[in-house]
């Protein structure tokens, strides 16, 4: 009697569910879509059990499949460190590579530093995803996803990448016409404009005094107000760049505007909820060569631009 858990079908089964359909993985696997089925069935008769429920447009795993998924990921990273730890640390990372990042983020920054990777790194394939929110974890839609915040969901591993202030910046002519707020409860008097994104309370911005006492009696929550509210952090970019409110926004997103004096930032006594950088990816990546080079890389990166920024700031 054959085994009913053969190493090959670990790999193929990863791919088709990445795939998510019978006809991506056989395009994938050079295979016809009847092979791919034939094959997935005969996996389930040696176990004995379901592992895929097939529908006309798509498939959803099991219970089975869950756990079969699981573990042959685990596996499958096992070994691939394994081959790295056996090949010496010089190894090349190859393979695919999906990555995740959030649309303004991943457009000003990630975006770049990904040519930059597969220039040094040619043996590997990235598809980029930019979306208006990082997706859950269980949903596999990634390999690693950079994002704001440390995550929720802790059955992921999330890396630090770098810090990231959220501050509070106006164009020179709103302020020229409706004047400067001096502390956070004056807010509600401007135009504030509003970003849906996350799972964060929408309309409320919270302080902090950088001097003195700092925990929850001396936070200030200021529900502000205003008639532009979008989901995209571009487009609020714009609004506040043409004048038409107060913004709060991470700094690598304005960084470059208060540099050239289209923006300025308002209320530097106090601070807003940081929203530092993480990497996330989940266990079954923690050893994947390529998940690790393309961490490795962009914090080398963000590192690398913060050291300049200090020493341009340093010599002026």
């Amino acid at each position: 009697m054959g085994k009913a858990i053969q190493p090959a079908d670990l790999g193929f089964f990863s791919t088709l569910v990445q795939c998510g359909s019978l006809t991506a993985a056989a395009r994938e696997l050079g295979l016809t879509t009847p092979a791919v089925s034939k094959r997935l069935s005969q996996i389930e008769a040696r176990l004995g059990a379901t592992l895929v429920l097939r529908t006309t447009r798509r498939m959803g795993l099991t219970t089975e499949g869950e756990i079969y998924l699981e573990n042959a990921r685990k596996i499958l990273g096992d070994i691939e460190e394994m081959e790295h730890q056996l090949s010496g640390l010089a190894q090349a990372p190859k393979g695919s590579l999906r990555v995740n990042a959030t649309l303004g983020f991943g457009r000003s920054h990630i975006a770049p530093l990904v040519s930059q990777f597969v220039r040094r790194h040619p043996q590997v394939d990235v598809q980029l995803q930019l979306s208006v929110n990082p997706p859950p974890l269980t949903d596999d839609v990634y390999d690693v996803c950079f994002r704001f915040g440390h995550p929720p969901d802790s059955r992921g591993i999330a890396r630090f990448i770098a810090p990231n202030r959220r501050v509070v910046v106006a164009a020179p002519a709103y302020l020229k016409r409706h004047g400067t707020p001096a502390a956070p409860r004056e807010l509600v008097k401007h135009n504030c404009i509003g970003i849906r994104q996350g799972d964060e309370a929408y309309g409320q911005w919270r302080f902090t005094p950088r001097r003195g006492p700092r925990g929850r009696e001396q936070t200030e929550t200021v529900k502000i107000r205003g008639n532009l509210t979008t989901n995209d952090g571009g487009i609020a970019m714009n609004w506040a760049l043409e004048g038409h409110g107060i913004l709060l926004r991470a700094q690598w997103d304005v960084e470059r505007y208060l540099a050239s004096g289209r923006l300025v930032q308002l209320l530097q006594d106090w601070d807003s909820p940081d929203a530092d950088i993480y990497a996330v990816y989940g266990q079954q990546h923690r050893s994947s060569v390529r998940v690790k080079a393309l961490v490795d890389f962009v914090a080398a990166a963000f590192e690398a631009q913060r050291k300049s920024r200090e020493a341009q700031g340093a010599g002026t």
